[in-house]
């Protein structure tokens, strides 16, 4: 996102592009809550839906942007394995801690738990689980050594800042609900034609592309 923002803004150098971190559902409940954001970005199309049937959102202006994944990740420092022997070695006790987004607001942390459970792990290791506020929060803990692995957004993964400096294995698509990820233009939007340039160039080709270069698909 920060990547589209720069591009965006490069393009209409008038508007200047704030982009807010946070897990999906949190932001639900903020703009529940009247907070003033323009557009809202979700890793799960199911809030904007939500806020579109309250009556919070511009009509018409739900879109997808892609859909996402999920991988296992560790830092080029550790001896871990990511391939599908780490993953079955995750309950391994040289494994102490497990970092994912918390599940109870996180369409990641969600996806990693459904895909833990489909691949026959869950239980062995779900003990292990460290939370964090959001899939951002997940890998900076393994960065930091909070957690010894984590289960992240590919587009993390292959973010410029981190891709060199850790290796991961995709968890098959199969293994978890597909991640319809989406937005809104919300009615408090002081700021409605750059909004819905803004989403204009989201679904643009170069948005599209962008989007692609970071691992999401469609």
């Amino acid at each position: 996102m920060d990547e589209i923002g720069k591009r965006f803004q490069a393009a209409h150098p008038e508007v200047a592009v704030k982009v807010i971190y946070g897990s999906s559902g949190q932001f639900y409940q903020q703009i529940e809550n009247g907070a003033p954001y323009d557009v809202y970005c979700s890793a799960d199309l199911d809030y904007p839906r939500h806020l579109a049937q309250k009556g919070l959102v511009i009509p018409g202006s739900e879109f997808q942007y892609a859909v996402g994944r999920i991988v296992v990740w560790v830092s080029n420092a550790s001896e871990k394995q990511t391939g599908e022997v780490g993953l079955k070695n995750l309950s391994d006790p040289s494994v102490r801690f497990i970092a994912i987004a918390n599940p109870a607001h996180a369409p990641y942390g969600k996806a990693a738990v459904a895909a833990l459970k489909s691949l026959g792990v869950y239980e062995a290791v779900k003990d292990k689980f460290v939370y964090a506020e959001n899939v951002s929060q997940a890998l900076q803990q393994v960065q930091t050594q909070a957690a010894d692995i984590g289960i992240i957004a590919l587009s993390l993964a292959l973010a410029p800042p981190v891709k060199d400096t850790g290796r991961y294995w995709e968890l098959p698509l199969e293994s978890y609900p597909r991640m319809n990820q989406g937005g809104v233009i919300l009615k408090s939007s002081q700021n409605l034609s750059v909004a819905q340039a803004f989403r204009a160039f989201v679904l643009s080709e170069e948005g599209r592309a962008a989007l692609k270069s970071y691992g999401f698909s469609y």
